[in-house]
């Protein structure tokens, strides 16, 4: 079970920050986040979604908070259902299960790559790793889609929805047909952080490994 809520985010770590331009397109919202938005903080829930359509099934729901500060540095932690803490430090990106006392240590460009995270932590060069387009409007929330130019990733669309000048989901679609949904609340954008926000500490006798 902590595999399946730990791994999308792996690949993607997703975090944000209120917009600007509240009626402006979905692409126009996407990029005046990346330019504007330096640092945020907030709350998020995560949603695993099994299938489509009629046939889909939620298989697991997780919650946390996040802050960031771009490029390359952010904490995104889980708080329900396990302790489990995702941080980066510009370099390094760790990941830290509480219960098994484990650090797992990834050299930060490798994790990032053409992922979710490469847009919300990365530099603002959109486009050199997705194609972008907006995409339709559902209740009130306006969509945009970023498909990976790379193979060499595990999700095959990435959905980013705004509403009202706010950053309010993303949808993660793997190859699989298998969704992971973000949903954000309490989010302030280019807040005061301390210098040492995203220092990593191992925690007393936690095996480490890295990749």
């Amino acid at each position: 079970m902590r595999h399946r809520i730990l791994a999308p985010l792996c690949a993607t770590l997703a975090l944000l920050a209120a917009m600007p331009a509240a009626h402006a397109a979905a692409t126009d919202q996407l990029q005046s986040f990346v330019t504007s938005v330096k640092s945020a903080r907030g709350e998020f829930t995560q949603k695993q979604i099994k299938g489509q359509g009629a046939d889909a099934k939620t298989a697991g729901t997780s919650s946390g908070i996040f802050a960031f500060s771009r490029p390359g540095k952010f904490t995104w932690r889980y708080t329900k259902p396990y302790d489990q803490l995702l941080q980066a430090d510009g370099q390094t990106l760790y990941i830290y299960d509480k219960d098994l006392n484990q650090v797992t240590e990834r050299k930060l460009d490798n994790a990032l790559g053409s992922s979710p995270a490469a847009i919300l932590f990365g530099s603002n060069d959109l486009s050199k790793n997705f194609d972008v387009k907006n995409g339709a409007t559902r209740d009130g929330v306006e969509w945009l889609e970023l498909t990976p130019k790379s193979k060499d990733t595990q999700f095959e669309r990435i959905g980013i929805g705004f509403k009202s000048g706010n950053l309010e989901a993303m949808e993660l679609r793997d190859a699989f047909g298998n969704t992971t949904m973000l949903t954000f609340t309490g989010i302030q954008k280019n807040p005061s952080l301390p210098a040492d926000a995203f220092r990593f500490t191992v925690p007393k006798g936690a095996d480490v490994m890295k990749q």
